[in-house]
């Protein structure tokens, strides 16, 4: 979705609703297959713009690409952004955000397969929920409330946990996902330095509103 100023006039809007139809064919082959090697003119297509539109908004597939994962994680970080409003414990925050996340597998599926194609390339991102993660273990490093030596280290080994949870989740949906995700959520605390029985307490805090 866009993030920027609404365009202010007809033909900007036009522009701005041609990128984002390309944006959006390009999020569902990634969900889909995650196979870049789609032509541009299925692209286009799939899109429903003119070949010649392509090369006024992305000069190769793989700008259209990256710009779409962009898309995808700018709207996973909005979506976990609502929910955890007002939540300040690091603890919780870290718990929910798993929590979270595997539960938008069956609400927001789009992005969370594009991050099961793509995710190991964007753990340390800008955007999306690795930035908000990164906060959330500075904030508990420096009120004691985790122990580690680096959060860039702490953040991958979050962010590689949450990627083959969320693995899991999609490749056997027959399975518990909030049961896994809150077993997975406890495992983090716990290497976070949250004390086992704090961990598993945490994990097991009902989600904040919002389904």
């Amino acid at each position: 979705m866009p993030t920027s100023a609404p365009p202010s006039n007809r033909f900007e809007r036009r522009r701005a609703a041609t990128r984002q139809a390309l944006i959006g064919a390009a999020r569902q082959i990634l969900a889909e297959t995650g196979d870049t090697d789609t032509s541009i003119q299925a692209i286009a297509d799939r899109a429903d713009v003119g070949f010649g539109s392509f090369y006024n908004h992305f000069e190769s597939k793989t700008a259209l690409f990256d710009a779409a994962v962009l898309d995808a994680l700018d709207e996973y970080g909005r979506a976990i952004d609502e929910r955890l409003e007002g939540i300040d414990d690091p603890a919780e925050r870290v718990a929910f955000g798993v929590r979270l996340s595997a539960r938008m597998a069956e609400t927001h599926p789009e992005i969370m397969r594009i991050l099961r194609h793509r995710g190991l390339g964007h753990i340390h991102s800008d955007r999306g929920l690795a930035p908000r993660a990164l906060s959330d273990l500075q904030t508990g490093a420096a009120s004691g409330r985790f122990t580690f030596t680096s959060p860039e280290i702490a953040l991958s080994s979050l962010g590689g946990s949450l990627l083959a949870l969320l693995d899991l989740h999609l490749s056997r949906p027959d399975a518990d996902g909030d049961e896994a995700a809150a077993a997975m959520a406890e495992m983090m605390l716990r290497m976070l330095g949250v004390p086992t029985d704090e961990a598993r307490e945490i994990a097991a805090h009902p989600l904040p509103a919002g389904d």
